[in-house]
């Protein structure tokens, strides 16, 4: 009893696999695969042409960008920083923008309706434009801090408590590498505020500190010898060197303080010149430098 009713079930399920494996041969021997590989080849080179000619447009336009902008750096008059800003910012936009052609150049040869996706976007583009909305804002943000001159490639600058170095300057991140060299990638729609250290020139203040019991106008004219005879060796200095005085330092110690300007990202170097012009003049006359160290403000 059971026998049979297995058989007798088990039958039309054979048949019903039979009847789809005719109906699968039907459709496979109805295929025209001399059709489909003609399809194949003829799309798959048109795919690989065109974007074979856009590689070889991008690198020839990518070489002419290039020389342009090597050209303008030859002249003396031009920001060379600014220069490379705006190379930055058209090879950026002239890669997306070749890279847009190519997704739709494929698409378009696939067969894939372009268009109408674009036309029929409705309730995906919404979501796409919640999810582009960090993007546009990076963009708008770019094109604002550099048509403004906020910063530009190898400026010194502080944004968001990271100072380095402007490295790049695209319309959707700008690159800053810190002295230790860390490169920080940092969107533009989260720059708020732009301190750049490389417009106009910069301040050295130096505190040389001294014992109260010392004689301070000895060390003052001291400094000012070093000041007259070492003013001619520091081109990067742009104003007189100001011996302001005598100041009360916060851990109660005491120094001469000098005040100087010097060219935009020179400081630094600057002040260590003049730090130590001043450490070795004061000891080789008989001035005992504090053993607590030079504050360099």
């Amino acid at each position: 009893m059971d026998a049979s009713t297995s058989a007798t079930e088990t039958i039309p399920l054979l048949k019903q696999t039979e009847k789809s494996l005719n109906l699968f041969q039907k459709f496979w021997d109805k295929l025209d695969w001399d059709k489909i590989l003609g399809t194949v080849i003829s799309k798959g080179l048109s795919i690989i042409i065109i974007l074979i000619i856009i590689g070889i447009t991008r690198k020839i336009i990518l070489k002419v960008l290039a020389n342009s902008f090597s050209n303008y750096k030859k002249k003396q008059s031009t920001n060379v920083g600014r220069i490379d800003t705006l190379e930055t910012v058209a090879r950026n936009f002239l890669q997306y923008f070749l890279f847009f052609i190519a997704i739709y150049a494929v698409l378009t040869i696939t067969g894939v309706p372009v268009g109408s996706l674009i036309a029929g976007a409705g309730i995906a583009g919404v979501a796409i434009g919640l999810g582009a909305q960090g993007f546009i804002s990076d963009v708008i943000s770019g094109f604002f801090i550099i048509y403004e001159r906020q910063l530009d490639v190898g400026d010194h600058v502080l944004i968001n408590s990271i100072e380095g170095t402007v490295t790049q300057v695209g319309l959707r991140t700008t690159q800053v590498k810190s002295f230790n060299g860390t490169v920080n990638f940092i969107p533009n729609r989260e720059i708020l505020t732009v301190s750049n250290l490389s417009r106009g020139d910069q301040q050295v203040l130096i505190d040389v500190r001294v014992n109260p019991e010392d004689d301070i106008e000895k060390v003052k004219d001291l400094i000012l010898e070093v000041n007259e005879h070492i003013r001619e060796n520091i081109p990067e200095l742009k104003s007189e060197i100001t011996i302001v005085g005598l100041v009360n330092l916060e851990n109660g110690s005491f120094a001469v303080r000098v005040v100087a300007y010097a060219e935009a990202g020179t400081q630094f170097t600057v002040k260590t010149k003049l730090t130590t012009a001043y450490i070795e003049k004061l000891t080789a006359n008989g001035i005992t430098i504090p053993s607590s160290p030079i504050k360099l403000v």
